[in-house]
C-alpha cells in the first residue's frame, strides 16, 4: 500500500479506525485509573481522551449519514464518555445561571427611558433593586433548569465512567470496530444472529 492508497482507505474506514482508538482509549483510562488515579499517566490520557471524544463527535456529526445506525450511537456513547469524564464534578449550572444574570442585568439597563406600547416606562427595571431582583429570578429560573440537565447528563456521565463499564464498553467499542473490518457489518448483527 503507497501514500496514495492511504487516504482513501483511511476516508472508507473512519468509523472502525475511531472506534478501534477510542475503544482502547477507554481501556487505558479504565487501567490507568485502576492503578493509580492520581498519577500523571491517568490524568494525560483524560485530556487525550476529551480531544479525541471531540474529535469522534466531529466525525459522527459530520459522516454518520455513511455509517450504520448501531455504528453512530456507539460512537456518540463512546464520544460522550470520554469527553465528560473529567468535568464529572463541574458544576456548570451555577456558571451559566451566573453568566445569565450578569447578561439580563447589562441588558436591563438598556429599558432606561424606554416606553413600551407609548404607555408603559420600563425606566423602573433598569435600576436598582427592581434590576437586581429581575436579574436574580432569571439567574435562578435557568440555574433550576440547566442543574436538571446537568445532573441528567453527570449521572449518565457517572455510570459510563464507572471503571468496570468503561472497560467493558472500550472492549465492545473494539469489537464493533474489528467486527466491521472483517466485513461482518456491526456486532449487533453478529448477536441478532444468536438470538
Amino acid at each position: 500500500m503507497d501514500e496514495s492508497d492511504i487516504l482513501p482507505w483511511v476516508d472508507a474506514n473512519v468509523p472502525q479506525i475511531i472506534l478501534l482508538i477510542g475503544g482502547l482509549m477507554a481501556l487505558a483510562i479504565a487501567v490507568a485509573y485502576v492503578k493509580d488515579k492520581d498519577s500523571t499517566r491517568y490524568k494525560a490520557l483524560m485530556i487525550l481522551g476529551v480531544i479525541f471524544g471531540i474529535l469522534m463527535a466531529v466525525c459522527v456529526a459530520t459522516r454518520h449519514g455513511d455509517w450504520r445506525t448501531v455504528t453512530s450511537v456507539i460512537v456518540i456513547l463512546a464520544a460522550f464518555t470520554l469527553i465528560i469524564r473529567p468535568f464529572r464534578d463541574i458544576h456548570f449550572a451555577v456558571i451559566i445561571a451566573l453568566l445569565l444574570m450578569a447578561l439580563t442585568y447589562i441588558f436591563l439597563g438598556g429599558f432606561n427611558g424606554y416606553i413600551l406600547f407609548d404607555q408603559i416606562d420600563l425606566t423602573v427595571i433598569s435600576q436598582g433593586w427592581p434590576r437586581i431582583i429581575i436579574s436574580f429570578v432569571i439567574g435562578a429560573i435557568f440555574y433550576m433548569i440547566f442543574n436538571f440537565a446537568e445532573e441528567i447528563v453527570k449521572l449518565v456521565g457517572k455510570v459510563m465512567n464507572f471503571w468496570p463499564i468503561l472497560a467493558i464498553f472500550g472492549l465492545i467499542c473494539i469489537a464493533e470496530s474489528v467486527c466491521m473490518f472483517l466485513g461482518y457489518g456491526s456486532i449487533w448483527d453478529y448477536i441478532k444472529g444468536y438470538f
